[in-house]
């Protein structure tokens, strides 16, 4: 099987990692992929929003399977594309991928559906929404209601923050048409989980939890970012509690699809705040989390692609799937002053000594292979560039297994967080004191 895999960042090397060791996979290619996807796929130069650019190559190339990565080609539409073109894909429709690309269609469908999520109301008229946030007063969240690139979201201590960001999103134009229109809610609190499920429609299958760090330094401090580094399981998932959040909020969601006529076949990404009266939505995306997607794959037993396949096929209730008894961590380095402006084409080295640790991997987000006098080195691209992974027994050994390989780069113009799995950690070392 041909295998076109569609993306460039940390989540599409993990994928394309994965779907190489599959024994039904013949071979993988990656559009447009990067340094580190080289190594387990053939790049292809074609820009992962270039859907006329990708089906055409799918097509002349004879792909069986696509597997889309990112959130934008999805909606716009790129699965659809491929489906009108006779190949098969991996992702969901344009019409189903709006619950990513549209916060006010998702909070919108999860009132219908009396899915538990926060109050909010949408708004295209920035007077309208500084009204709103100081009858409502602060903390409040303002969010872009379209693809932000992960930035569109802001956590509001005071009213005057809340004004800010609204004339950011609709007079500055920060994000772009995303902020064309916002969606303004209720800030929750308590602990944040992503729980993924693989659906095709009608059969859902748990690919289980995982904790990001969103804030760009040590302490959940600075701005929010793509992600900083995740961890998985996430230890505050535990059976009673995944088994509520199936019936209450993903089961419900996809009916809701299913009614509209949308129905969901893809990857489901839920991100949920574990609220004091239980689990609520924070967001929906429609693809694997970066960089969750990375330790769901480093501690997966069995071949992703089968899965994958039969969710495009509408056979996921034949499948199951094993985990590793393990930990997984990825921290997350990035280029100096991400997510503001970062320099791009400064040299990165000691790949090749991460690597070779033992239950270490690297995946690459944002690299290129060049020349600099005459010899090959990576260097980086991107604000988020590497993401260092690695498994243990404990989110503690993953931790320091991790670091241990994060020590053995050299780049100077990278940096990181050192905090990596904080919660998890503190909850170990209660839980070891304790007996």
């Amino acid at each position: 099987m041909r295998v076109l895999v569609v993306g460039s960042g940390g989540r599409e090397h993990a994928l394309c990692w994965a779907i190489a060791a599959s024994p039904i996979c013949d071979k993988v290619y990656c559009a447009p992929g990067n340094a580190g996807i080289a190594q387990v796929a053939e790049c292809v130069s074609i820009a992962a929003d270039d859907i006329d650019g990708v089906v055409k190559y799918a097509s002349d190339s004879k792909i069986d399977f696509v597997v889309v990565g990112p959130e934008g080609p999805l909606v716009s539409g790129l699965v659809d594309r491929l489906k009108a073109a006779g190949i098969k894909a991996f992702g969901p429709s344009a019409a189903a991928a709006q619950l990513e690309g549209s916060k006010g269609f998702m909070k919108d469908l999860l009132a219908a559906n009396n899915v538990p999520t926060a109050w909010y109301k949408r708004f295209t008229d920035a007077t309208e929404a500084k009204k709103f946030v100081r009858e409502k007063g602060a903390p409040i969240v303002v969010k872009a209601d379209g693809l932000a690139a992960g930035k569109g979201v802001t956590v509001c201590t005071t009213v005057a923050q809340a004004e800010a960001a609204i004339d950011a999103a609709m007079t500055a134009k920060e994000f772009g048409a995303a902020g064309n229109e916002l969606v303004i809610e209720e800030c929750m609190e308590g602990e944040e989980l992503s729980y993924f499920v693989l659906s095709d429609g009608f059969a859902t299958l748990s690919l289980g939890g995982a904790q990001d760090h969103k804030a760009v330094f040590d302490g959940d401090k600075g701005p929010n970012t793509g992600g900083m580094g995740a961890y998985s399981p996430a230890p505050v998932l535990d059976a009673a509690l995944e088994e509520r959040i199936l019936r209450e909020i993903i089961k419900p969601t996809l009916r809701g699809m299913a009614a509209i006529g949308a129905p969901f076949k893809g990857v489901l990404f839920c991100g949920l705040m574990i609220t004091k009266t239980g689990p609520k939505v924070i967001e929906y995306n429609v693809r694997f989390g970066d960089p969750e997607c990375q330790t769901l794959m480093m501690r997966l037993k069995s071949d992703i692609l089968p899965a994958l396949i039969a969710t495009a096929d509408e056979q996921l209730e034949h499948v199951d799937l094993r985990w590793k008894d393990e930990a997984a961590l990825l921290v997350v380095m990035a280029a100096n002053g991400y997510p503001g402006a970062y320099k791009k084409g400064s040299v990165i080295e000691g790949l090749d000594a991460a690597s070779a640790i033992e239950g270490a991997q690297v995946f690459h987000a944002g690299t290129k292979s060049d020349t600099k006098d005459g010899k090959a080195v990576i260097t980086a691209q991107g604000g988020r560039v590497l993401g260092i992974a690695a498994t243990g027994k404990s989110v503690s050994d993953a931790h320091a297994l991790a670091y241990k390989a994060v020590d053995a780069i050299r780049w100077p113009d990278g940096f990181c967080r050192r905090d990596i799995g904080w919660r998890a950690i503190s909850r170990e070392k209660s839980a070891s004191s304790a007996l």
